[in-house]
């Protein structure tokens, strides 16, 4: 009997890629909202310009690869992959910058390599990094978040910041990330003190938009989506590195573990990035393995690096790693045992 051969993503169970993309895109819902209670309709500008732009992206793709347009439309990999990409990008981004950034995510990530399930690297993290290298100054321009005496714009003055971005003036804040990062002379209280957009723990907002896509992650993980093995793996070593650096908060501390974990795209990145089935490891302990290294790296690159918030960044390079991780973690093969050691 001749067998099916299939690409990954696999099904398990009753749900099929569409369904598990949509349970995605349903769990992102209340961290989006929050975004927008604190940061105004920016991010759902975005999402909604950003998923056009990405199924349009994809039909071309379709086309030129002479694959079924509509079929491959529906498994909503497109939408799921403009979602977090927009998600990821500051409120308010021109549409040039979403326009590049979805280029690079769907042709540059995706297609380039064959398509969905081909993919080597996480498509949305893609887009990201080519942004923030080619366009740092745009990619770093974030809102000041409601509480912090700016107003908030309206629907309307978020679709002018998109398509006619010239003739909006934006008002731009640092993120906490960065603040604490850029921070030589002040110890942490008076850094707290003296800078409002810190918020009470790892930045005015953010600390509830992390919490809100915490509870969409758990929700996806009760729906069995992915395993516990990759998100446990990232916090655990942020929060154990974190921990063992923090010195009680002098004016050369980068940050207590709560501030690591719930400030910048930690918790997004731990449920919603990292358990990309794809681009990941294979085994339950490959993926905790993978996520451990990605924790490290964050930690590493914001404490040592450039760049205040290294989740795409350690992502990536995890992605390239993710095959050899398998190759060392494979699990023993059914009816076998373990060759003992001579």
């Amino acid at each position: 009997m001749a067998l099916l051969r299939v690409t990954s993503p696999h099904a398990h169970g009753a749900q099929d890629t569409t369904q598990v993309m949509q349970s995605v895109l349903l769990a992102t819902l209340p961290g989006v909202a929050v975004m927008t209670w604190f940061f105004g309709p920016g991010t759902l500008v975005n999402i909604l310009f950003g998923s056009m732009v990405a199924v349009a992206m994809e039909t071309v793709a379709l086309a030129l690869r002479r694959r079924p347009i509509l079929r491959t439309l529906d498994d909503h990999s497109a939408v799921v992959t403009a979602s977090l990409l927009c998600i990821s990008l500051p409120p308010y981004s021109p549409w040039w910058l979403i326009v590049i950034g979805m280029g690079s995510a769907i042709w540059l990530a995706k297609h380039f390599y064959g398509g969905l399930g081909y993919n080597p690297f996480n498509p949305a993290m893609v887009g990201y990094v080519v942004l923030l290298i080619s366009f740092p100054v745009q990619m770093t321009s974030w809102a000041p978040p409601r509480g912090t005496g700016a107003e908030l714009p309206s629907f309307l003055e978020a679709l002018r910041a998109c398509f006619a971005p010239q003739t909006y003036d934006a008002v731009t804040m640092a993120t906490a990330l960065d603040v604490v990062k850029q921070n030589s002379g002040l110890t942490l209280e008076a850094l707290w003190r003296e800078s409002p957009q810190l918020g009470r723990w790892a930045g005015a907002g953010w600390e509830w938009v992390s919490l809100a896509f915490l509870a969409g992650g758990l929700w996806m993980l009760k729906k069995r989506l992915f395993t516990w093995h990759a998100p446990v793996g990232m916090l655990l070593s942020i929060t154990l590195l974190s921990a063992l650096f923090y010195d009680e908060g002098s004016s050369a501390s980068k940050g207590s573990p709560l501030f690591h974990l719930l400030g910048g795209a930690t918790l997004f990145g731990a449920f919603f990035i990292i358990t990309d089935p794809v681009s990941s490891a294979v085994s339950n302990r490959g993926r905790l393995v993978y996520g451990a290294l990605i924790g490290a790296l964050v930690y590493i690159i914001r404490v040592a690096g450039n760049y205040p918030d290294a989740v795409a960044f350690a992502v990536l390079i995890m992605n390239f790693a993710a095959p050899f991780i398998d190759h060392y973690t494979q699990p023993r093969t059914y009816g076998h045992r373990v060759r003992p050691p001579t």
